[in-house]
């Protein structure tokens, strides 16, 4: 008799064990069933009025190079343009004017072209025979294979015109229109790093649509 208060602690511990075994393989399946957390825009509120603004989708990036932020109207936020056919330009730059080159430079654009998805044309002025000629071209030319990220399937392209001139640009197309994403290709940055970095902003896009009216 004097070892049943053991055994019957052993069976009570025994309880206990399959008790809290049970209770957490669920929690762990329920975890794993509901999935990583959902990714959110780190400022919607300046995205949310450029989407009501366009009347179209835009996307958000959750991460961009540190110490820039997606914050429209913020301190790296350098253009924030929408022209007469809802496209617009948002623009991110910081510039390293302390550093012994004075050369350090992160710079994103986030464009979209509502409504279209054919490559906008730009204008460029070229100087022979003593007397500028202006031609026009494709904004984003040299195209690369197509690679996929989150669900975005996009084009790299690495000869660009405009305010992505000297960038690796991505563009995509959703909904019938055409958006893209670019850093410029600058020190301390080198060509595969900024591609890594494109890589990142585009696993963190958060599509915002335009409130209903």
């Amino acid at each position: 008799m004097r070892f049943l208060p053991l055994v019957t602690a052993l069976g009570a511990l025994a309880l206990v064990v399959t008790a809290a075994g049970c209770g957490g393989g669920g929690a762990t399946k329920a975890a794993a069933a509901a999935g990583p957390p959902a990714k959110a825009c780190a400022h919607p509120v300046g995205w949310r009025k450029l989407a009501d603004r366009i009347g179209a989708p835009v996307y958000c990036p959750t991460w961009l190079p540190d110490p820039l932020t997606s914050q429209i109207g913020g301190k790296w936020n350098n253009i924030d343009s929408v022209s007469k056919d809802r496209s617009y330009l948002i623009s991110f730059i910081w510039q390293d004017t302390d550093g012994p080159n004075l050369s350090g430079e992160l710079h994103v654009n986030l464009r979209a072209y509502p409504g279209t998805t054919r490559i906008p044309t730009c204008e460029d002025t070229l100087v022979g025979g003593g007397k500028p000629r202006h031609v026009k071209l494709p904004c984003f030319a040299d195209p690369k294979p197509q690679r996929t990220i989150a669900g975005i399937r996009f084009t790299p392209y690495t000869v660009n015109q405009g305010a992505d001139q000297w960038h690796l640009l991505y563009a995509w197309k959703h909904a019938g229109s055409l958006y893209t994403v670019s850093e410029h290709v600058a020190p301390p940055l080198t060509f595969a790093k900024v591609g890594r970095y494109l890589d990142r902003i585009v696993r963190g896009l958060v599509l915002i649509r335009p409130q209903q009216g």
